[in-house]
Formats: C-alpha cells, structure tokens, sequence
C-alpha cells in the first residue's frame, strides 16, 4: 500500500476505514520496556545462517555463507560495494528467495513463513521509504495500522518514539521539511513501531553529518540497552561499527572472511584500527556495486509478479 501522493484528508479516511478491531491479526511480539533482558550467551541465537547462496543468472552474489547473531546482539556486516550485504538483508527480511542453504529468524523460516517473519523485524533500507507528503506523526499511525497495531497501543509507541528521537516537537510537520538526519530518525521509529524483535538498518547513517550519525547510534545504543532489540546494520563508517557493535562480520566477493570482536579482528590481522583490520581482510581495490537502487527495486517487482 503505497500513498505517495496522497492528501492529508485521504490518509485520514483511509487511516479510519482501516482502524477496526479485526484487522489487528494478532499479539505484540516485541519486548515489553520492563522485561529483564537476557544474557546474549544464556539464549540460543535468534538468527542463523547456514551454507547460504543466492545467484543471479551466472553470478553469485552469496556464496555459502554461514553465521549467527545472538540475541540482544549489536552486530555489524561489513564488506565492500558488491559483497553481498544487501543482497544477504533481503533474503532474510523475506524479500528475497535465497538460491541454495537454510535461514532461520527467531526460530522461523523467511522462506515459508513471510508474514510471520515480517511481524518480528523491522527494517531501513538504503533507500528512502518515508511518504514526503504525510505529517511525523501520520507516517508512524499508517505503519501501525498496517500491523495491525491497536489504536491505543500504536499511538502510545508513537509518543513514545517521537520523545525519544526528539522529533516530539515536528509530529505534525510533513516529512518533506525535514532535514536528512531527522528523516532518518523518524524511518528508525518507524521500524520500531510494532516492537520487533530485530532491527535492520542498511548503512542508515548514509549522507548524515557527524553530529547526526552521533546522535542516531546514541539512540540505537539506548534501545538496544533498555528493550533488548536485536540489531543487525551494515556501515562504510568502521568507526561506527567499532563503536557499536559487539560483532562483526566482513564479506568479500560472497563470502564470509571473518567474524569476531573489533578487538579480534584487530588481533588477527595485527592492526590497530578496525579499518586497517577491513582493508587486511579485504584488500585496498575499489569495488563496483553489483546493482544499483534502480535494478533491486526490478528485481523485487519481478519476484512479486511471479507469485
């Protein structure tokens, strides 16, 4: 569902047509804020990746990759324009097929059970997704609505989210006046909305200022500490990544090449920054992406035709 182009007086027509008790299908899965968080090495991992390939035509853009995130778990994909990382996002966010291996997100298939998949993960993607003609506050209530979320609960989130981002104060302002760093914020709030149990952010810092890349990690940190959320994000910032993340694992050509700490890959590669580990393991040679914006989204329309 798509209003790109919509009024304010559509979207509040829609939003009420759409706003009935049955639509809501199910429970929130999401933490709830006073939950005591599990120890990451207490919980079996709530991703696992085995032998993974996807291929398109005579090109493998993963190839048999393997790792697991744990729960509560900040962890960083790393690898070079064209290694595989957001084609490796996509498969597991259901929006994919994968070629050859097994997936599994808190004990579930992407493949088979997309919809309950779906219900569990948030995500931001590279591309910008925001409706630029809806207000803060109307982009959270319509990504609610679409999850079924009821009118008390999504509203309550919503509040929540806004304060939280510090947006609290442009709720009613439209979304195309706001700066690249609040858009930012406000398509992480939106991810988070129906409480999923994992996050991913696609290098999601992309274009921001210092000041707005500190701020969003400061506020994916604190979610991360206080509801548990498992957060899954890929950067070309190591200093982010360093920063971060508990782990990290780097590809290269569709493979996995190493998966530890900072402070061991700089161990293993005899390095003192994380980015000079990244170059050890990867080389210095400038990579072209396997496909831009414009073939993904192709790609994407052409799976959903086939369905």
């Amino acid at each position: 569902m798509i209003l790109r182009h919509a009024e304010l007086g559509e979207w509040r027509s829609v939003r009420r047509a759409l706003d009935f008790p049955s639509f809501y299908s199910g429970p929130s899965v999401g933490v709830p804020h006073n939950a005591a968080i599990p120890s990451m090495d207490d919980t079996p991992p709530i991703i696992r990746v085995e032998h993974l390939v996807k291929q398109f035509g005579e090109v493998t853009a993963v190839n048999d990759v393997s790792f697991d995130v744990r729960r509560g778990e900040i962890f960083a994909f790393l690898g070079p324009n064209g290694a595989g990382k957001t084609t490796t996002i996509r498969m597991l966010t259901t929006l994919l097929p994968p070629t050859g291996g097994t997936l599994e997100l808190d004990g579930l298939d992407p493949v088979h059970q997309q919809n309950a998949v779906r219900r569990r993960i948030g995500v931001v993607f590279q591309d910008p997704s925001l409706d630029q003609d809806l207000t803060a506050w109307e982009n959270l209530d319509l990504h609610g609505v679409l999850y079924g979320v009821p009118r008390t609960e999504r509203h309550a989130r919503a509040d929540r989210l806004l304060e939280l981002f510090e947006l609290a104060d442009r709720r009613n302002s439209v979304v195309k006046t706001f700066s690249g760093g609040m858009r930012r914020r406000l398509e992480i709030a939106r991810g988070l909305l129906h409480t999923p149990r994992v996050l991913f952010l696609d290098e999601p810092t992309l274009g921001l200022d210092p000041q707005s890349r500190n701020q969003m990690w400061t506020h994916v940190q604190n979610l991360n500490q206080t509801d548990g959320v498992t957060v899954f994000l890929t950067t070309h910032y190591m200093d982010e990544a360093d920063r971060v993340a508990h782990r990290i694992a780097i590809i290269d050509h569709g493979r996995i090449v190493a998966i530890g700490s900072s402070a061991e890959l700089k161990e293993r590669t005899n390095t003192q920054s994380l980015e000079a580990a990244y170059l050890a393991l990867t080389g210095t040679d400038i990579r072209d992406e396997f496909a831009g914006a414009t073939d993904r989204m192709r790609q994407a329309a052409q799976m959903w035709r086939r369905r």
